[in-house]
C-alpha cells in the first residue's frame, strides 16, 4: 500500500486532498426557484444533482479567482495548472516563496502576479479576518477583500459563492450571467444590469443558486474555484 501512495503523482496527491462541500439549503432553493420562475422550472431540472461545490480553502479560493480574471475558463485553467505546479502546497506562505520569473513563465501577466503577492501577504500577515467571515454580511466581507489588490467586487462575489457559499449574491459585473440572462430571458438581446437585478427578484433569497444555473446554460462543465 506504502509503495502504491508513493508511485502517484504529486497532482494526484494535492486533488485527493481537496474535499468539496455542498450546500445545505440546495434542495430548498431548487424547489423555490422552480416554482417561482419558468425559466428555473425548464432549466433546473437538465443537470441532476450536481451542484454548487466549495473546495473549503479560502486563500486558493482567491487566487484561482484573481487568475482567472479577464480571460476565458479554459486559458484559466491551464494557467492556475502550470502555477500550481511550481509548489507542493499551495499556500500564502509557498507563494511568497516563488520567483517572479516562474510565476510569469507559467502564463501570469506582470499585474497578476503583483496581485497574487499581496493576497498571499495579507493572508501570512492576518491582515485578514478569516476566521470571522462566517459570522460577517455579505458587504462587509467585500469591502475587506476589496483591501487587497487586484480584488474588485467581482472577485470577492466570487469568493462569496464558491469559498462561504453564500445563498442570495447576484455578481453583475459577471459577463456570463449577464449573456446568460440574455439567452435565456429576452431571446438573446442585449440586456442592463437594471434588466438582470429585474429578472433576479423573483429568484431572492437564492440568487446564489439561480446564478450557478444561468452559468450552467451557457457551459454545462461546473466551474469550482
Amino acid at each position: 500500500m506504502a509503495l502504491a501512495q508513493t508511485n502517484k503523482s504529486s497532482e494526484a496527491i494535492k486533488s485527493e486532498a481537496l474535499v468539496c462541500v455542498s450546500p445545505d439549503y440546495w434542495a430548498d432553493a431548487c424547489k423555490h426557484l422552480m416554482k417561482k420562475d419558468r425559466v428555473m422550472k425548464r432549466l433546473i431540472p437538465q443537470f441532476g444533482q450536481v451542484c454548487l461545490e466549495s473546495r473549503g480553502d479560502a486563500f486558493v479560493t482567491l487566487a484561482r479567482s484573481v487568475v482567472g480574471q479577464q480571460i476565458s475558463v479554459k486559458a484559466a485553467q491551464t494557467v492556475w495548472d502550470r502555477f500550481t505546479k511550481l509548489s507542493k502546497r499551495m499556500t500564502p506562505a509557498q507563494v511568497l516563496r516563488l520567483k517572479i520569473d516562474d510565476m510569469r513563465a507559467a502564463g501570469l501577466s506582470a499585474r497578476k502576479v503583483e496581485y497574487l503577492v499581496d493576497l498571499a501577504l495579507h493572508f501570512d500577515s492576518k491582515a485578514v479576518h478569516v476566521a470571522a467571515w462566517d459570522k460577517m454580511e455579505d458587504e462587509a466581507i467585500i469591502a475587506e477583500l476589496m483591501a487587497i489588490r487586484g480584488i474588485g467586487r467581482w472577485t470577492a462575489e466570487m469568493f462569496l459563492i464558491f469559498h462561504l457559499m453564500r445563498p442570495d449574491v447576484l455578481p453583475l459585473d459577471d459577463v456570463g450571467l449577464i449573456n446568460g440572462i440574455s439567452k435565456c430571458y429576452f431571446s438573446g438581446d442585449t440586456v442592463s444590469r437594471s434588466d438582470a437585478r429585474e429578472v433576479s427578484e423573483a429568484w431572492a433569497p437564492y440568487r446564489t443558486v439561480a446564478t450557478w444555473y444561468i452559468w450552467r446554460s451557457l457551459d454545462p462543465v461546473p466551474v469550482s474555484y
